[in-house]
């Protein structure tokens, strides 16, 4: 129950600051504009919280917290007195209200800056990607990737950590063509070009492992044998065993690694097995059933709910960045435009049938991940945050009726025939952009419940 409120707090957190800033991003423009501001809402619906400043501009927070709104003063919505007709959205220029419209937008996009800057100013580090298994008939296997050698650029892109390596792949999925690894052997300062064909890689397949499905396993210090968590309710708890037991054997076989151990016990659903442990000095023979799992491709496994003692990684397998405030900015800068390149590109992907619409999420996977990490650390829920003021930013600059793309689009019309679009056309562009929205709020609430 804790690690659910846990959760729901740390979403409302991610949500209440990116609609805030959004909304604060209009609001400024609007009152720079010389517009009179009348509400400027976090959420909707019933308010509660409201009070208003020295311009009689009513601040709320409301009770459903997806999202937000600025409304101003506008003689398409009432009546508006003469002494204010100058203080009116409706009567500014086409450029003053193309300005305002673009400016939610552009905040979540400063944002993001802000965010990636304090993280690199905070310092970053991440795991070398080396390669432990090459899957075979696997298409790392096709490119000639072979264990230990390090990865050190996908399509001449650097990849110096796991994640800069998850990314390179993951900007390909849909993709058809020839995937460029670069790789150099320990000990070696020579590089080596490795070549694989796509042919709309994982191309609808629901929320794809970039890096098991190309055939890869990447290094990682070998687990020790020691439970660090026994799951409450788990079939290990039942068998009676506990954190800080050591695993020796299991029918009578010896194990000193822990990912064979775990692939007998998958290979064992259902069946009682027998786990020599040692406990205090004195070693024990417990039997436990692992419990039957299905996993998405259909495959059963066995678990019993039990997590081993981790080790530290070697310094030489860690790479440690540290910025000054300038080239943290340049990062932040960096960072922010590679994302966003990435954010429309999946955009695009996912229009032409390249990316599975099952990949869409809503406000309960954003939730989840959101809580998970704020668990991780500072700096893992800031990068989420500039990731989904990206995302943020993006989709509103979409040119969708209803959204600031859709206003971006009547007021670029109107700036180049002369006059405003006709209302009907505005009305009809309403209905069928509301339509839009709902429905892709709908998928994506349908994908969030599917994967709960």
């Amino acid at each position: 129950m804790l690690d659910l409120l846990q959760t729901i707090l740390w979403a409302l957190v991610a949500l209440g600051v990116l609609v805030s800033i959004h909304e604060f991003g209009h609001f400024l423009v609007a009152r720079l504009c010389g517009v009179k501001v009348l509400r400027f809402s976090v959420g909707f619906g019933r308010r509660l919280i409201s009070w208003y400043d020295s311009r009689g501009t009513e601040f709320t927070v409301s009770v459903i917290p997806l999202g937000g709104y600025v409304k101003m003063l506008d003689e398409r919505e009432g009546p508006v007195a003469p002494q204010e007709l100058d203080q009116a959205f409706n009567r500014k220029s086409v450029w003053a209200r193309m300005a305002i419209a673009a400016a939610g937008p552009a905040a979540n996009f400063l944002l993001a800056i802000a965010l990636f800057w304090g993280v690199f100013l905070g310092g970053t580090s991440g795991a070398v990607p080396v390669v432990s298994e090459v899957e075979a008939g696997s298409l790392a296997a096709y490119a000639g990737l072979e264990p230990g050698q390090e990865i050190l650029s996908v399509d001449d892109q650097p990849t110096p950590t796991w994640q800069a390596l998850n990314w390179q792949l993951a900007r390909r999925l849909g993709d058809t063509g020839e995937l460029k690894f670069t790789v150099r052997y320990p000990n070696s300062e020579l590089e080596y070009h490795m070549y694989a064909d796509l042919d709309r890689w994982l191309a609808g397949r629901e929320v794809p492992d970039p890096l098991a499905e190309i055939g890869l396993k990447l290094w990682v210090p070998e687990p020790r044998m020691e439970l660090a968590l026994v799951t409450e309710g788990s079939p290990a708890e039942e068998a009676g065993l506990a954190v800080g037991d050591e695993i020796v054997s299991t029918d009578g076989q010896d194990f000193n690694s822990w990912d064979a151990w775990t692939s007998y016990v998958r290979r064992h659903a259902g069946e009682q097995i027998d786990v020599g442990i040692v406990r205090d000095g004195k070693q024990l023979v417990l039997p436990v059933v692992p419990q039957s799992v299905t996993l998405e491709d259909g495959e059963e496994i066995g678990r019993i709910g039990v997590a081993p003692v981790g080790t530290s990684w070697p310094q030489e397998m860690v790479r440690t960045y540290h910025y000054g405030v300038g080239a943290a900015l340049s990062k932040g800068l960096e960072e922010t435009w590679t994302k966003t390149v990435f954010t429309l590109e999946s955009l695009k992907k996912l229009l032409f049938g390249q990316l599975s619409t099952k990949n869409l999420s809503g406000p309960i996977t954003i939730a989840k991940v959101a809580g998970t990490s704020a668990d991780a650390g500072w700096q893992s829920f800031l990068s989420l945050l500039a990731l989904l003021s990206i995302s943020l930013g993006v989709l509103n600059l979409l040119p969708i009726p209803v959204l600031d793309g859709g206003h971006l689009l009547y007021y670029g019309i109107e700036a180049v025939k002369g006059s405003p679009v006709s209302e009907r056309v505005q009305i009809i562009g309403l209905k069928v952009g509301m339509a839009m929205v709902l429905g892709i709020m709908a998928l994506a609430l349908y994908n969030d419940i599917l994967r709960l």
